[in-house]
């Protein structure tokens, strides 16, 4: 059996729920551990290193619009891109969060990184949701709806965080199935590259990833991928507060990561939007790790056997 290319991965810890319309994801990354991340991806030969988890910077900024808990959220996001752009000089990057707000900063950080690189970068957003409202555009003003509107550029962001802007067409949404109507109208004015569950049930998932990451191959692109909790069905995930019915079954979600692992362009990971506080028993933080492995090089026959 060939073993995984081995990696330095750093671990940094958000614990950012400020973005969300409830509480909870601050705990997400404690449950990450305790279901086992770290140990996971060393036993699959990589070198891992646990930052812990960064502290808000001070922050100051308004803008136009309805954006709940914009001091926050910005504090959060320029520490976390000042602390992943750091990490990504020495390897690879998983962010265990907190609510989606956290890929303001995740996604800020591999721009800078592909830029100093004089490389592309392509985002996978694996997520029920499209992330792609703006503060002009949003009815609930919760900011973890709105970074990959931030990162294609969209007006209303001035000053949130540092970074240079993707081209939309470099955005790939992939298990959509819940998009508020303006959302909807922008993404396809950008050219933004949406797979929703129809797309998945009418096509497989499997084609689908594959022509994804061999547009990031072609542009010789690095690749940030974003795994939203309610990407997954909630029968099988049930701990997030945003759950949609209909989402990416065990299989659907293994095999998408498993050929982000094998691509080998991953540079950052976000984990995010897991609420313990709504779990079963931990069930959704260890298929969340048990994901997170696969993108870094576990196969379907070296999975463990769970316990009933």
């Amino acid at each position: 059996m060939r073993r995984p290319v081995s990696r330095t991965i750093t671990l940094i810890g958000a614990p950012i729920e400020e973005g969300a319309g409830r509480q909870g994801c601050s705990m997400g990354p404690k449950a990450l551990r305790l279901a086992g991340l770290e140990q996971a991806l060393a036993d699959l030969g990589h070198s891992v290193a646990d930052r812990g988890d960064v502290a808000p910077v001070k922050a100051s900024l308004s803008l136009p619009g309805n954006a709940r808990n914009l001091v926050a959220v910005t504090g959060f996001s320029r520490a976390l891109a000042d602390a992943g752009e750091a990490a990504l000089g020495e390897g690879t990057v998983v962010y265990l969060g907190g609510d989606h707000a956290l890929s303001f900063g995740s996604v800020a950080a591999a721009l800078r990184h592909a830029e100093r690189r004089g490389r592309p970068l392509h985002v996978l957003w694996l997520d029920a949701h499209a992330d792609f409202n703006t503060p002009h555009t949003t009815t609930s003003g919760n900011m973890h709806g709105m970074p990959a509107a931030f990162f294609c550029g969209e007006p209303g962001f001035d000053g949130l965080v540092d970074c240079p802007k993707m081209p939309p067409h470099r955005l790939h949404l992939l298990g959509a199935r819940s998009i508020d109507p303006a959302e909807a109208d922008l993404l396809e004015v950008r050219g933004v590259d949406v797979n929703d569950m129809a797309e998945i049930d009418e096509h497989g998932i499997g084609p689908i990833v594959r022509r994804i990451l061999e547009q990031v191959v072609e542009d010789d692109a690095l690749l940030h991928v974003s795994l939203d909790v309610d990407f997954l069905d909630p029968e099988i995930a049930p701990g997030v507060g945003t759950t949609v019915p209909g989402g990416a079954t065990l299989r659907e979600a293994h095999l998408a990561m498993e050929m982000v692992g094998r691509c080998q362009r991953m540079v950052s990971l976000d984990l995010v939007e897991l609420n313990p506080f709504l779990d079963d028993r931990g069930r959704s933080a260890r298929l969340m790790v048990d994901l997170a492995a696969s993108a870094f090089g576990r196969r379907i026959f070296d999975r463990p056997t769970q316990p009933g």
